[in-house]
């Protein structure tokens, strides 16, 4: 009778305590745990990260830490850890959040004009995981510009303008690839062959293009602007682009957040295969990343019969275009002492 008394204790006390240890891991794993007020927020998981780097991670996010650890454990996740970017909705219980963790969402990744190669790769690094410096050695690796049939010079002109879809761990080479593929896919058959009526390779378009792109942010007068371009090119006349004297002047200073308003008369002298007063024909690369619409102004330029053009004072933004020099040197000296009296002196 006493052993039975204590047999039924003892398993009263088990039941209680499996009672108690039931609830706790019930609340573990299944009670809301986030403390945030926005719908959802994305937490960024680096790569190699280990179950504590990512509970600590979380912490800001959920209102007991200490559940993150516990409930992976249990679900397998804390020797399955994965790199990249997560949602986590408000209301996620535990063991919601560490299913969460298991899916990696892409984000879009995004550029535009970019002067330099190394802006280009901040501007890529401020997105996606690789720091500018990973990502700057992989789009300049010798390897990867031979593979390409790429220069350093016309580097800049791989890469299209554009929203893509990338994970945020992407490998700074899978960033390259990836670059590569879009560059291929843009210049389809279509274009290359527009490029060739041109007489131009479609790396000769990208490079003018740049010049159109910094000629004018007016996105309707770009083909005016490049059947000018491509006029002086088909009569061998130099292109005399001011932003490639800019571009020169920021080159060989080293330079590039500078900003210059008015190119010099001693700016056109300049020794630089880039200075297009002094070269004839194309410089040896783009002067900056040119958008789709400027590689479209140059497949698809104006016709007309313009070899010149200047700014406009009566249209700000916008240019006069001149078929004579002798008009052309109207329209210059009228915005020349506009310049003047806006004291613009660089």
């Amino acid at each position: 009778m006493k052993l039975n008394k204590i047999i039924s204790i003892t398993l009263i006390v088990i039941v209680s305590v499996a009672s108690v240890y039931g609830y706790k891991l019930y609340k573990d794993i299944f009670t809301p745990n986030t403390n945030f007020e926005e719908p959802q927020v994305f937490i960024h998981i680096p790569t190699g990260s280990s179950i504590t780097e990512v509970q600590q991670l979380l912490t800001p996010y959920v209102v007991k830490p200490e559940r993150i650890s516990i409930v992976a454990e249990k679900a397998m996740y804390s020797d399955n850890v994965k790199a990249g970017r997560f949602l986590i909705t408000k209301g996620m219980n535990t063991l919601e959040i560490i299913r969460a963790l298991r899916v990696n969402l892409p984000k879009k990744v995004s550029f535009n004009n970019q002067e330099t190669i190394e802006k280009f790769a901040g501007r890529i690094a401020a997105q996606i995981e690789p720091d500018s410096i990973q990502i700057l050695n992989a789009i300049t690796d010798p390897d990867f510009l031979k593979e390409n049939e790429f220069s350093k010079e016309e580097l800049l002109g791989m890469f299209i303008p554009n929203s893509y879809e990338l994970y945020w761990n992407t490998t700074p080479r899978k960033f390259a690839n990836r670059m590569a593929k879009e560059y291929r896919i843009f210049w389809n058959e279509k274009r290359k062959q527009q490029a060739h009526d041109l007489g131009l390779t479609p790396k000769q378009v990208t490079t003018l293009a740049s010049i159109v792109h910094k000629e004018t942010v007016m996105i309707e007068e770009r083909p005016t602007v490049a059947g000018v371009y491509l006029n002086r090119l088909k009569r061998g006349i130099k292109l005399d682009a001011d932003p490639t004297v800019i571009y020169a002047v920021k080159l060989q200073s080293g330079d590039f957040d500078q900003e210059i308003k008015r190119v010099l008369l001693k700016d056109l002298g300049i020794d630089s295969p880039y200075n297009t007063y002094k070269i004839k024909g194309l410089p040896p690369g783009p002067i900056a990343m040119p958008d789709i619409s400027a590689i479209d102004a140059v497949l698809h330029p104006e016709p007309h019969d313009y070899l010149y053009f200047c700014a406009s004072v009566t249209r700000f933004g916008y240019h006069e275009f001149a078929k004579t020099l002798a008009q052309h040197g109207i329209n210059r000296r009228k915005y020349q002492r506009w310049i003047n009296q806006q004291k613009i002196y660089r």
